[in-house]
């Protein structure tokens, strides 16, 4: 029996996994191996960590949690079952193992434009959050795939790092008069015919290419995507979602289903590596404050 079980080796489950292992619970971190940032050359804003490679981050977290007895496994947890009083974790490799709490710390997936080449740019030079990746195409040509308010909000933001944005809409813009004229007067190019290909020199972007031959040229690529769940536990699980798809959760990643936390990027909007951290650890102080509710550990209001 454990206390807790955590999906998801990123810096949120890491973070709640530290914490917990300093309040000397027993936990087990489950990982399939497979983090969402896996394709990035280094991740950004992450105070004293700034430019560090994700998989060098979580190398270092996983050293950090030996000392305190957290036990990591390289697995995907196949399904969730909750009883009265505790949870039944399947593995898909390995028997079932069973704790008093779980914190899902899956994370989302990104999906790419459907654009041949744009793939081999991921990570590189084609990204989707300019906070993490704006400062290092600054004052570059910056091109940005996407229709719609969310495209063109995400041109404009780009403004920001770069006056030279095109927005490629890749067909129809879906975009307003009042988000025309917005675009035009931050002389941000519009493009609406459909692209074919991202040229590059191994994943450094060099143009954009249109169906009907004329290419844009441009350093760097944003792009304004669907995000999906990782996984479907949350769901599983009886948790209330958002309007915008992600798990509902209070400020310390508590969720409608009892013993259920969800931390990271599947809960929030505001996914840096930094804030999923903070995340982790706060979910972990709650947790451990649960555990000591249920062992009588904590006083009781009056009735």
């Amino acid at each position: 029996m454990y206390d807790v079980v955590i999906v998801g080796g990123g810096p949120a489950g890491l973070s709640a996994a530290l914490l917990l292992g300093r309040c000397r619970r027993r936990v087990l971190v489950c990982d399939s191996g497979t983090p969402r940032n896996a394709a990035s050359r280094a991740l950004h804003g992450y105070l004293t960590r700034d430019g560090v490679a994700p998989m060098e981050l979580l190398r270092l977290g996983r050293d950090e949690l030996g000392q305190y007895g957290i036990e990591l496994r390289q697995a995907v947890v196949s399904g969730i079952a909750a009883s009265a009083d505790e949870f039944e974790v399947t593995l898909r490799e390995g028997e079932p193992v069973r704790a008093l709490a779980v914190l899902l710390a899956t994370g989302i997936r990104d999906e790419l434009p459907a654009v041949d080449g744009l793939d081999a740019c991921y990570g590189i030079t084609a990204h989707h959050c300019p906070y993490c990746d704006g400062w290092e195409h600054r004052e570059k040509t910056i091109g940005v795939i996407g229709r719609g308010a969310g495209a063109a909000g995400l041109a404009l933001s780009l403004r920001t790092w770069s006056d030279r944005v095109v927005l490629c809409t890749n067909g129809p813009s879906k975009l307003t008069p009042v988000q025309r004229e917005q675009l035009a007067a931050q002389h941000i190019t519009l493009h609406e015919r459909r692209l074919t290909r991202v040229e590059h020199d191994n994943g450094h972007v060099t143009a954009l290419v249109m169906v009907d031959g004329e290419s844009v040229p441009c350093d760097a690529i944003f792009f304004a995507g669907r995000q999906t769940q990782q996984c479907d536990l949350a769901k599983s699980l009886g948790c209330e979602f958002t309007s915008k798809g992600t798990v509902k959760t209070d400020h310390l990643g508590k969720t409608c289903v009892p013993g259920v936390f969800v931390v990271g990027d599947a809960s929030r909007d505001v996914q840096f590596v930094i804030v999923a951290a903070a995340e982790g650890a706060k979910a972990g102080v709650a947790i451990n404050k649960a555990l000591q509710a249920r062992a009588g550990l904590a006083v009781q209001s009056s009735a």
